[in-house]
């Protein structure tokens, strides 16, 4: 039985995904993502300007005036949804966890596909399959896709990437748009994203938050890996230390984007003590220019 308070969740989260579609999205999903080919829609009259390679001859010859064929973009789409569930995605400084903000993107990236005839998945990981739905279309669907992001409690919390991509690998028969949420606290897992990306149309969706480099003046702190239960402890008053942190945090984002680009990979950063329809806004409206 789901608690009332996450179908409220669930109901409050599609309300406010809907209303965005709406008022920011609407055109930019279908600008960006085109289908992949084209599909017979009619014959009619040949006009100038049409291309002769079109031209219907068995009609052309039945009526004794040239006829050429319409193509149609083949819209649907299969859209997974590729969630990191693993311990990590508990940390949010602001009101908030990365993994809550995992999920209304994914309900706003859902909704927007349904919104275009396509086919929603998904895929929870940890460092093994947590959960699976195959790519189904509808509402119902969807909304089943977003309890399950909110409501599903991993068996394990440690990560890895690399369990995830395989499975996609493997399991998607047909050319895809893959979403990959995650904070991308692990390592190893470049070379399967760089094959993910060549079979299918890889974003990858990288959680942030500034508090994780920007620490305030505490004294002595002891932070926990809350997937390994490894302790830490900084002294958040000492510059030296609090820098040689801040320059670890940095050099991981850093290193993360100049692999990502180098492999061409699309990839949206998303600091979630801010609001994330900025820079979802931004990738849309910047590759929808690079595709024109």
């Amino acid at each position: 039985m789901i608690p009332r308070e996450i179908l409220k969740k669930v109901k409050l989260i599609e309300l406010q995904t809907r209303k965005l579609v709406d008022d920011v999205f609407s055109g930019e999903y279908h600008s960006v993502f085109k289908g992949q080919g084209m599909e017979f829609s009619e014959v009619r009259e040949y006009v100038v300007g049409d291309d002769i390679r079109n031209i219907d001859w068995n009609v052309t010859a039945r009526n004794n005036h040239p006829y050429v064929k319409v193509y149609e973009e083949e819209r649907e789409l299969t859209v997974m949804l590729a969630v990191d569930a693993s311990g990590s995605g508990n940390f949010g400084s602001n009101k908030k966890l990365k993994s809550e903000i995992a999920a209304e993107i994914s309900a706003l990236l859902a909704f927007s596909a349904i919104r275009n005839n396509d086919k929603v998945g998904l895929l929870i990981f940890t460092d093994k399959i947590e959960k699976y739905i195959p790519p189904q279309k509808g509402r119902s669907h969807v909304l089943r896709v977003i309890r399950e992001i909110l409501y599903f409690k991993p068996e394990s919390r440690q990560t890895d990437i690399n369990t995830g991509i395989e499975h996609l690998l493997n399991g998607l028969k047909r050319h895809s748009i893959v979403f990959l949420l995650s904070d991308f606290e692990d390592q190893g897992y470049f070379q399967s994203l760089k094959i993910l990306n060549k079979k299918h149309d890889a974003i990858a969706i990288h959680t942030v938050d500034e508090r994780e480099k920007n620490i305030p003046d505490l004294g002595l702190v002891t932070f926990q890996d809350p997937e390994t239960g490894e302790k830490i402890t900084v002294n958040t008053s000492d510059k030296n230390s609090k820098q040689k942190y801040v320059d670890f945090i940095e050099s991981k984002r850093y290193s993360f984007i100049e692999k990502a680009n180098k492999m061409n990979l699309d990839h949206i950063e998303i600091d979630v003590s801010q609001s994330y329809i900025k820079p979802l806004v931004s990738f849309f409206k910047t590759r929808a220019q690079r595709l024109k």
